[in-house]
């Protein structure tokens, strides 16, 4: 067991999951039927399953994109459910890595990592060496003033990851991030959350139908039908 994984697993849950359905259409799609679980700081989890198994729903209800129909979900031990200003809680603490990367088309790689921070107090000039610092850390330095049309699609999801990190998240959640991608490029972008969590102990939950990339995890927790199926830390899995 690696220290990180140590640190986790002594450490007080930062999301907690209690008991969630969620229920679509009047009742004729149950997306998510009575899931709980537990992630801890410094945790790195990949949640798999096949299409239409729940797991994108369940990273709605993680990232406060959706509510739960019944249940709750706390963040460091506090009820999603209670919080008044969603908007500034998901800028302000997690970050977002989707598969379709949502740059600005308009905007230059360096322009599009500073977007989540215009609602912080850093002045202009910290946002331009905040988001110089970040591309450069995800190896994108040489391409700061490009568009996104005229990236790669590997280099547009590497901004992706600077820009979910702009503002210092405490969870990062990734939905098949490498599902636009090809192999090579794909790896890459999984090097990265590799780093991310090996140097800076970042908490990842990476949604994937793919083994291969959630193997890159320390904790694979599978879901079908709305259903968690296996979660090695779930319940007296502590």
């Amino acid at each position: 067991m690696s220290n990180t994984m140590v640190a986790a697993t002594s450490a007080p849950p930062v999301l907690k999951v209690d008991c969630i359905s969620r229920v679509y259409d009047d009742g004729a799609v149950n997306a998510l039927k009575d899931v709980s679980l537990e992630i801890r700081r410094g945790e790195y989890v990949a949640i798999m399953g096949p299409s239409g198994s729940g797991k994108s729903t369940l990273l709605n209800m993680l990232g406060a994109l959706d509510r739960p129909s019944s249940g709750e979900i706390y963040f460091e031990g506090e009820p999603l459910s209670k919080l008044a200003d969603l908007d500034r809680f998901r800028s302000q603490k997690l970050g977002f890595v989707f598969q379709s990367f949502y740059l600005l088309p308009t905007l230059t790689a360096i322009e599009n990592v500073q977007i989540p921070m215009f609602e912080t107090a850093r002045s202009a000039r910290e946002r331009v060496e905040r988001a110089r610092e970040l591309l450069e850390s995800v190896g994108m330095a040489h391409r700061l003033n490009h568009m996104p049309g005229k990236l790669s699609v590997g280099e547009r999801q590497r901004v992706a990851v600077a820009r979910s990190l702009a503002n210092d998240p405490a969870i990062l959640l990734a939905d098949e991030p490498t599902g636009n991608l090809d192999s090579k490029s794909g790896s890459d972008v999984l090097a990265l959350f590799d780093k991310l969590h090996r140097e800076r102990g970042m908490t990842l939950v990476v949604i994937t139908h793919s083994a291969e990339v959630a193997r890159r995890a320390e904790r694979i927790i599978a879901i079908r039908d709305g259903r968690i199926v296996d979660d090695p830390r779930g319940a007296s899995g502590w």
